[in-house]
């Protein structure tokens, strides 16, 4: 499915999934469904984005994966022209028991820092399913970017949530990813890289809950940060049962100075080296 600012631009019919796509006036609304046990060999493609200089687009979106079926979807975002805009997703996700969902969504931004994107998606993990989830935006400026994704993981499933960020100018980064481990033996992990330059200014909260036993969760969280940019990392975990664990670290700072001196001894500036340290973090 592809759509530039409200308007559906194409739509293929793809066997074991059905797809509703419509376009309301002030927002595209989508249903996805896929179909019991139905393994889907392609991932689903999603492009949207806004190709005039100023735009709104607002997505609203239900995905349903049915038990036992299996699937990826690539998102890409795209506002490479855009100076003043708003991109908003509004998502519910149900994967039901046994299901497996790969999601990878990356923004492609401009030069302007002029765009306001507010991703937001609740997503719940059947017993016995899988969710893995990649977001990424480190190419252009995005101006300000809003994640608020929530995740509740059943019984026996498994859960991540991998965002990359690099905020340049006088960016505002906000991530916040909460997981809750309310079945026994879930597993989930947050694991958020951010790096900041310039002016940028960057908070992540990741929460980990855990309430059964034998559920295990992580939080991992490393932000760089250049130049006079601030870097927040507020890590909450909660555990309500003996029998859970749940781990966090966080990292925020400038380049590591051994693995800076090494690329210099092999050759590279300091900047040179800083960007590959940076570059190799985001990858």
């Amino acid at each position: 499915m592809a759509a530039s600012g409200h308007q559906l631009v194409s739509q293929r019919e793809i066997p074991g999934v059905t797809i509703d796509a419509q376009e309301t006036g002030d927002r595209i609304t989508n249903t996805i469904i896929i179909e019991k046990g139905k393994h889907i060999d392609l991932p689903i493609h999603l492009c949207l984005g806004i190709t005039e200089k100023t735009g709104i687009q607002r997505i609203q979106t239900r995905l349903v994966i049915e038990e036992g079926a299996s699937v990826s979807f690539v998102a890409h975002c795209l506002f490479p022209f855009v100076e003043f805009g708003e991109h908003r997703m509004d998502a519910t996700i149900a994967i039901k028991e046994g299901a497996h969902v790969r999601y990878h969504e990356n923004h492609y931004q401009g030069t302007h820092g002029g765009m306001v994107v507010v991703p937001k998606a609740i997503i719940a993990v059947g017993p016995g399913a899988q969710y893995f989830s990649d977001f990424s935006l480190v190419k252009g400026r995005v101006g300000q970017l809003n994640i608020d994704y929530v995740v509740e993981v059943a019984t026996s499933a498994v859960a991540e949530l991998t965002s990359k960020v690099f905020g340049r100018g006088s960016d505002i980064i906000h991530i916040k990813e909460k997981m809750i481990l309310a079945g026994e033996y879930a597993r989930g992990l947050i694991t958020t890289r951010v790096a900041l330059e310039h002016d940028a200014q960057g908070d992540m909260t990741g929460i980990m809950e855990a309430h059964a036993k034998g559920a295990r969760g992580h939080v991992d969280c490393r932000e760089i940060i250049k130049d006079r940019a601030i870097g927040r990392a507020i890590p909450i975990v909660e555990v309500t049962h003996p029998e859970a664990k749940v781990t966090h670290e966080a990292a925020i700072g400038t380049v590591d100075k051994k693995e800076l001196e090494t690329l210099m001894a092999h050759g590279l500036d300091p900047e040179q080296a800083t960007e590959l340290i940076v570059s190799g973090m985001l990858q």
